[in-house]
C-alpha cells in the first residue's frame, strides 16, 4: 500500500450497508482522484475530447465503487470497445495497491459489430483472470455498470452521479426489498443514511496512479532490441505511451 502520500490525496470509499433493505450503497467524491487524473494528463501533456473525457471519469468512478464491493485481494480492469465513436475505454483498480487508473485508445481501434465490454479479475499474482465479455448500450459508462451487473454479478445495481461529483453504487443483496430499490432516485440515494437504516462496513481509499515508469516500460520493447530500424525508422528517438495510463516516455536507441 502507499504509506508516502498524505491521507486528504486520497480518495474514500464507503461501504454502507442499508438494513432492513438489504442493499449495499457505495459512495465516493470523486474530486481529489479526477484532480490527480487531470495533473497526469498535464504532465504527459495529453488532451481528451471533451465528451469522452467524460465517459472516462464515469468509469473510473464506477470501477472504483466496484472494487469496494468486491473482495480487497482482487485487481479489476475493465475494457469498453465501442462502436460508435469508435474508442477504447480501459480502467484498472486494486484496493491493495490503493490505485485506479485508465486512458483511452481513440488510434487504430478495431471497429466491432456491437459494443463489447471485457472485464478481468485477478485474485493473486500469477493466476488466470477471471473473464467475462458482455454486449453494452448506450454511451453512459454508469449504465454499463448496471448491464455488468445484471449479466456478470448476478444481481441488480444501481448507479447514481450526485452534485460535486459524488457518485453512489447500490448492489442488491439477497432478499433485497425489490420495490424500495427500483423506485430509488438521485433525492432518495442523497439522504439514505437520513431516511434508512444504516451501518458503516468499512472505509477504503484509493488515489488516480499508474505505477509505471520508463523502466518498467523499457522491457516492453524488448522484442524490438535486435530489430531496431523497424522500430526507430530514420529517428533517434520515439515517444512510448503506457498501455495503462497513457502516459509518454521518450525512449533513445541506446536505451533500448
Amino acid at each position: 500500500m502507499s504509506e508516502s502520500l498524505p491521507v486528504e490525496e486520497f480518495t474514500r470509499v464507503e461501504s454502507i450497508f442499508v438494513r432492513h433493505r438489504n442493499v449495499l450503497a457505495l459512495r465516493a467524491q470523486l474530486t481529489p482522484i479526477y484532480t490527480d487524473y487531470y495533473l497526469h494528463l498535464m504532465q504527459h501533456e495529453l488532451k481528451n475530447p471533451s465528451e469522452l473525457d467524460g465517459m472516462l471519469k464515469d468509469l473510473l468512478a464506477g470501477l472504483m465503487l466496484h472494487c469496494v464491493a468486491r473482495p480487497w485481494a482482487e485487481t479489476i480492469a475493465w475494457t469498453a470497445n465501442l462502436r460508435a465513436p469508435r474508442v477504447n475505454f480501459f480502467a484498472t483498480g486494486s484496493s491493495l495497491e490503493e490505485t485506479i487508473t485508465g486512458r483511452l485508445f481513440t488510434e487504430d481501434v478495431r471497429e466491432p459489430d456491437r459494443n463489447l465490454f471485457y472485464s478481468q479479475t485477478l485474485t493473486r499474482p500469477g493466476a488466470e483472470p477471471r473473464t467475462s465479455t458482455l454486449q453494452v448500450d448506450g454511451n453512459d459508462p454508469l449504465f454499463w455498470v448496471e448491464q455488468y451487473y445484471l449479466q456478470s454479478e448476478q444481481r441488480p445495481a444501481r448507479a447514481f452521479r450526485l452534485p460535486d461529483e459524488t457518485f453512489v453504487l447500490v448492489a442488491a443483496q439477497p432478499d433485497y426489498d425489490e420495490e424500495w430499490f427500483d423506485a430509488l432516485d438521485e433525492k432518495a440515494v442523497a439522504s439514505i443514511e437520513d431516511e434508512q437504516e444504516t451501518k458503516l462496513l468499512e472505509t477504503r481509499k484509493f488515489r488516480f496512479g499508474c505505477g509505471c515508469n520508463l523502466e518498467k516500460i523499457l522491457p516492453i520493447l524488448g522484442t524490438w532490441r535486435e530489430r531496431p530500424e523497424e522500430l526507430f525508422a530514420e529517428q533517434d528517438k520515439i515517444v512510448v505511451q503506457c498501455p495503462r495510463c497513457a502516459a509518454r516516455y521518450l525512449v533513445t536507441r541506446d536505451m533500448l
